[in-house]
């Protein structure tokens, strides 16, 4: 893969590194790209001192607890470093609508404190990780991370001699992240139902926590300067996601899938029927690469197709049962 060389002897930051995603990408870039430093930065610190001894073999990774609330800890953070990958963030909407001072003040505003870091400290690259809640926002969580990309994307506007290139890539739902829906309903069908959902009509985007990851460095490889990647990938009908894992979970707790009822409850505050990757405007600036779309230059003369999982193509449900087990979600019978 072109990512392997392109970090080869680097100095590399990831902020939010125990994250799923930021835990990803630290171990893929130390199995396979052989970078000079690892560094990564993290708020939570029984996680990194998790992460420490997972990768004890590995010498070339230090340790940095730290928040992007934190201006003066992100200049020290990103000082003498090449890429900074920056996947912090408060990312459930629920808890976002409730709280969106604190949503502002990490998605927002700690943004803009690695930004300035990275202008400050001569960054080469920084890399920031969207979400497709922030097109076309209906939620404080959706319009913060939004705001967060105009700031990463426009940076370039006031960086002056600073040689920082920035890019976004934005993400559909990770399975297998921390938080995500399959252990959820797995927990619900142990205790003999019912399992919830919001609505049986939502769709959505979903990718394994490998392709995420994948898709991360292979754009930041790629990137020149203020383009947004996304992966093009399967949309899923939720209520058929929870039905492929009903028939998995329910036999190994004793039920028949037949038993474990499915409970309609509606639509949480800030949340959407379905998602979309990519707003109209943006589908004329869109360019298809290596399996992603690519965002950059308008080109008024092409119009990609309308990228929303409720038109999008629908993966049906052995399809879905196969994602699951690729993405190590299910295990294989």
């Amino acid at each position: 893969m072109k990512f392997k060389n392109h970090f080869k002897n680097k100095n590399i930051l990831v902020i939010g590194g125990t994250g799923t995603i930021g835990a990803g990408l630290t171990e893929t870039l130390l199995r396979e790209a052989k970078p000079k430093v690892l560094r990564v930065l993290s708020n939570d610190e029984n996680a990194l001192f998790q992460m420490k001894y997972r990768l004890r073999a590995y010498e070339n990774i230090r340790y940095l607890i730290g928040d992007v609330r934190d201006k003066s800890r992100m200049r020290w953070a990103v000082r003498a470093v090449d890429t900074v990958f920056h996947s912090a963030a408060l990312k459930h909407v629920a808890l976002s609508e409730y709280n969106p001072f604190d949503a502002v003040e990490t998605n927002v505003l700690g943004t803009q404190n690695v930004i300035e870091a990275c202008l400050t400290e001569r960054v080469k690259k920084m890399v920031f990780i969207s979400t497709d809640k922030a097109v076309c926002p209906t939620s404080t969580m959706g319009a913060t991370k939004l705001l967060a990309e105009r700031l990463v994307r426009d940076a370039s506007a006031y960086r002056g001699a600073a040689p920082t290139q920035f890019c976004c890539v934005r993400f559909g739902n990770v399975l297998g992240s921390r938080g995500s829906l399959v252990p959820l309903i797995s927990r619900q069908v142990r205790d003999g139902g019912p399992v919830t959902i919001t609505d049986s009509r939502a769709t959505r985007f979903f990718m394994s926590v490998d392709e995420a990851v994948r898709l991360v460095l292979n754009a930041a490889a790629d990137s020149k300067g203020g383009e947004i990647y996304i992966l093009k990938m399967p949309s899923i009908r939720i209520r058929e996601l929870m039905e492929v894992v009903i028939e998995h979970f329910a036999p190994k707790f004793g039920y028949s899938a037949d038993e474990i009822r499915i409970e309609e409850i509606g639509l949480r505050k800030g949340e959407k029927l379905h998602e979309e990757l990519m707003t109209e405007e943006e589908s004329f600036a869109a360019r298809q690469i290596n399996g992603m779309f690519k965002i950059k230059t308008p080109r008024p003369d092409k119009k990609q197709q309308e990228y929303s999982s409720e038109k999008n193509r629908f993966l049906n449900k052995r399809e879905i049962k196969k994602l699951l087990v690729q993405a190590s979600v299910l295990e294989k019978e």
